[in-house]
């Protein structure tokens, strides 16, 4: 056999193999697991989110702390406080953040928030949160030294990552949450910063019932 259809021949057999292995590999994937069964309780019931200790967001070199900040909310009635195969929404008032300081001696932060926030819970180990930002719905305006303006979730809705722990009372944490921002101003703003930390701990009451607790289970 000349050399040319030796190569031929052998290219052909290595595409083959490749079509095999590639139809095998597709045949035997694994799905991904479907999100497990969430359930909130009591149903219906409102409920009220309150800072514990301090809230911070850092953008580039600037951080900013606030020691009050309170968020409502209600459990979805049933049966949408149940979800077979996912996570259980509910609804907040946009929290409210005040009494915050920065971390540039002689600037004064100034955060205000709007728009329809959310927050979601799914069961597992650990119970997992996600507080839904709708755009531009935190904005932190600091004067003083340093004048800048500090917007969460500029061009798009954000999904801020945290965690619930059931107890009396509950607590939803964020712990180095990553929130997209956009920094406008001048000397001394972080205007190259396009991301956030956030870091914050609220104890959740059941405002319906107070002798009871906001519950998340499968």
């Amino acid at each position: 056999m000349s050399r040319t259809r030796t190569a031929f021949a052998l290219g052909l057999a290595a595409a083959g193999a490749l079509s095999v292995a590639s139809v095998t590999a597709t045949a035997t994937a694994t799905p991904l697991p479907l999100a497990g069964s969430t359930t909130v309780t009591p149903a219906g019931h409102s409920f009220k989110a309150t800072l514990s200790g301090k809230a911070t967001l850092k953008a580039g070199s600037v951080t900013v702390t606030c020691s009050v900040s309170v968020s409502t909310g209600a459990v979805p009635a049933a049966p949408g406080n149940q979800n077979a195969a996912g996570p259980v929404s509910s609804p907040i008032s946009a929290p409210t953040y005040s009494s915050c300081t920065s971390s540039i001696p002689g600037v004064t932060p100034t955060v205000t928030t709007s728009g329809s926030w959310s927050v979601s819970m799914q069961d597992g180990s650990p119970i997992t949160a996600t507080m839904a930002v709708p755009v531009g719905g935190l904005v932190v305006h600091t004067t003083g030294l340093a004048t800048c303006t500090v917007t969460a979730a500029p061009s798009a809705p954000a999904n801020v990552a945290g965690s619930w722990v059931n107890g009396a009372p509950p607590s939803l944490t964020f712990a180095n949450a990553a929130v997209p921002v956009t920094v406008t101003g001048g000397f001394g703003c972080p205007t190259s910063a396009t991301s956030s930390t956030f870091n914050a701990v609220y104890k959740v009451t059941d405002t319906t019932d107070p002798a009871q607790q906001i519950t998340v289970g499968p």
